[in-house]
Parts: C-alpha cells; structure tokens; sequence
C-alpha cells in the first residue's frame, strides 16, 4: 500500500496534488509520502513484536536527511555502507548505538570515524578487514562490538546483480569456515564478538531462501556457542521484494517474514537485527517528469521525457520495471497507446521501457514513475550535465523541497580550472 492515489481525476501524494507541486518546483522531481515510510517502518517493526530487535534501516536506498530523520524520530537504527553514509546518519540525529556498519571495503578512515563517533556493531566482510580493524581499535583504546558475516551459499532467486548470498558473491566468509575465523576473531584485541550477521540478497519475492539461510544461522549459533562465543546478536540484513508491476502477485509481507523469523530463529534467545530497506522507502516515492515530445518511428511511437536514466538508472542497469501512470486519471473506456518510454540522454540505454501499453499521452502531460522511493535519487547522477532533480516529502497538506535542484552555475562552478591553462 502506499498513499499516491487519484483524487477528482488528479494524482495525489497523501493530501497533495503532484501537478500543483511540479508548478512550483518543475520536473522532473522526487516525491516522498511521510505516511508510507510510516507505516512500512511499523510493519516491520510489529512483525518481530515479543521479540527483542532493532530494524536497521538501509539508508543506501534513500540517504536524505528528511527521510533518515523521519525513521530515525521513530526508533530506526541505521545500516551504513560507507563513511558518508555514517556522517549523514549521525547529522540526521541519530545516535552511534543504532547505527550497524556494514560493507566488504571498511577503509582505516571509515573504522577511526565510527569508533570515535559510536558505534552499534560492525559487520565483518573478511579476516584482513577484521585485523585492520582490531589495530584501529587497539590504537583508539577501544572494544568494538563485532558481527562476522557468513555467506551460506543460498540462492536469493532474484537479480544476478543484487545477490549477495552464493559462494561466487563478494560478500561474506565462506560459512564452511566459519568456526575458523571466529576463533581467530575471538584472539585479536580490540573485537568483541557478540553475533552472527548475513544478508544473501535484494528484491526478493520468495520466503524460502531466507529460510534456508536463517537455519544455516541457527545451525551455525549452536556450534559457535558450543565452540565458547557468546553469541547474543543475529543480523539477517533485509532484501524483501516490492511489488514493481502491479499487474503481479504481490511478494511476502513483513509479517510473513517475522513469522520465519520466529520459526527459524526464535529459539535461540538472540536479539534481532533486520536492514530493510527498499520495502521501507520503494513504495513511499514517485518520480514526476514531463513529456517533451511524442515522436512516430518506423514501428513504434517514442514518448520522450524530461526524465532520463541519469535521474532513474534502475531501468537502464537492471532491466528494472516501472509502473508509469498519468498525473490526469484516464476517463473510464479511453482507448490506450502503446510506447516506448525514453529520456533525452544521448544514450539508447536512457530506455525506460519497451511497448509499454499505457493511457495515451501529449506533450506537456505528466506521467509519475510508482516505486521509485529507493535507489532512485541515490543512484542519480549528472551525466549529459542534467542537474540533479530536487526531492520533495509531503505529510498530509503539507509539502517541502527537501533537496533542492542545483542551478547551472552551482553545477558547472565545482570544477576548477587550473592557473596554467
């Protein structure tokens, strides 16, 4: 569910008319809804009700400030993926404690940073990260609670891009080896091993792989625990599908993954730890762009945008799908056109799709990109020297500009011309 729906024939974000926000802000732009980030936080939080947890939220999905502090307001923890991200985490106010680092490329800098600044966990990727770190945490006079990331060797069934669970993955310690590396961590000063984390994948719509890999974990507490570590913490990442094409079965709801969540490794008195990300955010943001021009090719017609891929890249990178609906409500029996949808990027990849059958369109008219909340702006880029688009939150009748779009000059003066040219 999320709360962009046709008001009197109009597109609405909550209470907000997206056609009066693109008067005022121009296209094209993000929109976030206040509401469904709401209430995808509490879904995932209500599934692991009973049981002691955090929901991390995965900011790489959507790293503004407005939407950080939002969650944050609500109890999230943060799952961090670089520096950047922890500095953005810490300005939106929320503290060390609840901010869990993750990433298979922790630089000295990055550990410096969250041990100095707090820290909730870090997640380990690898035994030259873990050494590195110990030295840093020795060297700060510091123990840092630690997690070893295990890679069970399960098949997320979802992109090739976006899985991170098989042993052919970049992520991870082989789980084989497992009792190896935690006792080399458990001899290196400076860590103290307190759980176990594992994230196999994103985008998933099927709850069997999460179990496989959740019991793989429980299998692997008992013997680590038999082995004397006290294993008190479980991360078990994030990566639940959304529902992309609405014309598809929906995939696995929250509490459907909290019910795996008990049945695998509720047993075992652990504290949990999930990272959800884009079923936080997917869902809760629109892209709103323009049509520039309807142009007739030789077999098909083009709907050319004011949107390219450097604003959406999903399309172009994953084949990803996109629902794209009007801002005007399509009168009941009005007979639709067929396009492919593109940007004006000088690209062929800047594609947003293919013979999408869809309401008829003119130039001028609004279309919105549903489910564009996550990895959508964070992925954005300046290519072409296209500006990056401004992001907008709504709550109820109210609206902001929440990252502004940058002029031309701001854009072009970042780069500096040496003396000598």
């Amino acid at each position: 569910m999320d709360h962009f729906l046709y008001q009197d024939g109009e597109l609405f974000a909550e209470d907000v008319s997206l056609r009066d926000i693109a008067a005022q802000v121009g296209t094209p732009f993000y929109c976030y809804s206040a509401a469904t980030l709401t209430r995808h936080f509490n879904l995932f939080d209500e599934a692991l009700a009973g049981m002691e947890h955090l929901v991390c939220y995965a900011m790489k999905a959507n790293s503004n400030q407005a939407v950080l502090k939002l969650l944050g307001d609500m109890g999230a923890g943060m799952d961090v993926v670089s520096g950047g991200e922890y500095r953005r985490a810490r300005a939106a106010g929320v503290p060390g404690e609840r901010i869990v680092f993750s990433g298979v490329g922790k630089t000295e800098e990055e550990m410096r940073l969250a041990i100095s600044g707090g820290i909730r966990q870090f997640n380990i990727e690898s035994e030259p990260e873990m050494v590195l770190l110990s030295s840093v945490a020795v060297s700060l006079g510091a123990e840092v609670p630690v997690t070893i990331r295990v890679n069970p060797d399960v098949d997320a069934k979802t992109h090739e891009k976006i899985s991170t669970g098989k042993k052919g993955d970049k992520f991870g310690i082989p789980i084989s080896r497992a009792v190896e590396v935690y006792a080399q961590a458990a001899a290196l000063p400076g860590l103290k091993v307190i759980g176990i984390d594992v994230h196999i994948g994103s985008q998933m719509v099927d709850l069997e792989p999460f179990r496989l890999a959740f019991r793989k974990v429980a299998e692997l507490t008992e013997v680590l625990r038999g082995e004397g570590h006290e294993i008190a913490r479980l991360d078990l990442g994030g990566g639940l599908g959304i529902p992309y094409e609405r014309s598809n079965a929906d995939p696995p709801l929250p509490r459907d993954f909290g019910q795996v969540v008990r049945e695998e490794v509720g047993h075992l008195g652990c504290e949990i730890e999930i990272e959800p990300g884009r079923l936080i955010a997917g869902n809760a943001g629109v892209l709103v762009s323009k049509v520039i021009y309807v142009k007739s090719g030789e077999d098909r017609n083009f709907l050319i945008l004011d949107a390219a891929m450097n604003d959406l890249i999903r399309p172009a990178m994953y084949g990803a799908y996109h629902d794209i609906i009007p801002l005007s409500e399509p009168k009941p029996g009005a007979e639709p056109a067929t396009y492919d949808v593109v940007g004006p990027v000088c690209e062929s990849g800047d594609t947003f799709t293919k013979q999408r059958v869809m309401a008829e369109m003119g130039p001028g008219e609004l279309v919105a990109f549903r489910s564009a909340g996550a990895y959508g702006a964070v992925m954005s880029s300046e290519y072409n020297s296209r500006p990056l688009i401004p992001e907008v939150l709504v709550r109820g009748d109210q609206f902001a500009v929440i990252r502004p779009r940058p002029t031309f000059d701001e854009m072009i003066n970042r780069d500096t011309i040496p003396p000598w040219l």
